[in-house]
């Protein structure tokens, strides 16, 4: 039993190690779709469409996740997710475990799924908690759950209860059919932790790796999708989220392996029309 940390730490390191040399030198161009081909040879097949990675498909929407997570949102405001969500066909709406309930009576019939937060937005509950928000939210109608890792364990070093914080959820999540999404908050963290917390993710066996809740000071980059795909490899998905506001900014993420994006900006962006969504463009990312 005590070999275990010690295996599971040089793993991680191992891991680490790898794909960091993968990627040096590579910074300065990781910030377009060229630069992301130079570090992802292999991207197109990794967001499971075929061809060169700039040949993002048309049809963005089954890529994104409808957002409302801000405070203020109100009753009126899910509704008009909701409706969105079902006239553009979005992978899902992500939104405020409230407003779980609310949203899954309104997209009864319909193919797009709820999907919500837990420990939201900064990590810190135990994760008992939420392991029981996530129970919650399922039986209100979430098929999706977007959790928050515990940032201070990350960062202070203690794998294990990172690790315990994600089974916890994902276990309540899998067995009720549900998938799991991890949220990184890659603003806050070294290159190495973010590789880490991908890895710990994966062996925890949950479905998805996120970047930010996009409340933490900073949202997705091109150069940390890529880190996070070349750490899960081909088979976890990876959620781009926060300051997501532009097709170009999409097909830039998928190109460099995110397999959904969340964004609050959803009907622009598949609309082309700045003017969809006049209100959602101040405050948070979300």
């Amino acid at each position: 039993m005590t070999d275990q940390p010690l295996d599971r730490e040089l793993l991680i390191d191992l891991i680490t190690k790898e794909v960091l040399a993968t990627i040096a030198g590579q910074l300065d161009r990781c910030d377009t779709v060229e630069g992301v081909r130079h570090v992802i040879v292999n991207g197109a097949d990794r967001v499971a469409f075929h061809g060169d990675a700039s040949q993002v498909p048309v049809d963005l929407a089954k890529y994104i996740d409808h957002t409302a997570l801000k405070p203020e949102t109100t009753a009126d405001d899910i509704d008009q997710l909701c409706r969105e969500a079902a006239q553009y066909h979005f992978a899902s709406v992500c939104v405020n475990p409230a407003w779980v309930k609310r949203s899954a009576s309104n997209l009864r019939g319909t193919s797009v799924k709820v999907c919500t937060v837990i420990g939201f937005p900064l990590g810190a509950n135990t994760a008992e908690i939420k392991a029981m928000e996530a129970r919650r939210a399922i039986r209100d109608g979430a098929r999706e759950v977007d959790m928050v890792v515990n940032v201070g364990a990350l960062k202070s070093g203690d794998h294990a209860a990172v690790l315990t914080d994600i089974e916890k959820v994902v276990d309540s999540a899998h067995e009720a059919g549900a998938i799991v999404k991890v949220i990184l908050e890659t603003s806050l963290l070294t290159d190495e932790e973010k590789v880490i917390a991908s890895s710990l993710a994966k062996k925890a066996k949950a479905d998805f790796v996120k970047t930010s809740t996009g409340f933490g000071g900073g949202g997705a980059t091109v150069y940390d999708v890529a880190l996070m795909r070349e750490t899960v490899g081909p088979d976890m998905g990876v959620k781009a989220s926060g300051g997501v506001r532009t097709k170009s900014d999409v097909e830039d993420m998928i190109a460099a392996g995110a397999t959904r994006i969340g964004a609050s900006a959803g009907v622009e962006i598949v609309s082309g029309d700045p003017d969809e969504r006049k209100g959602d463009s101040g405050g948070n990312k979300y």
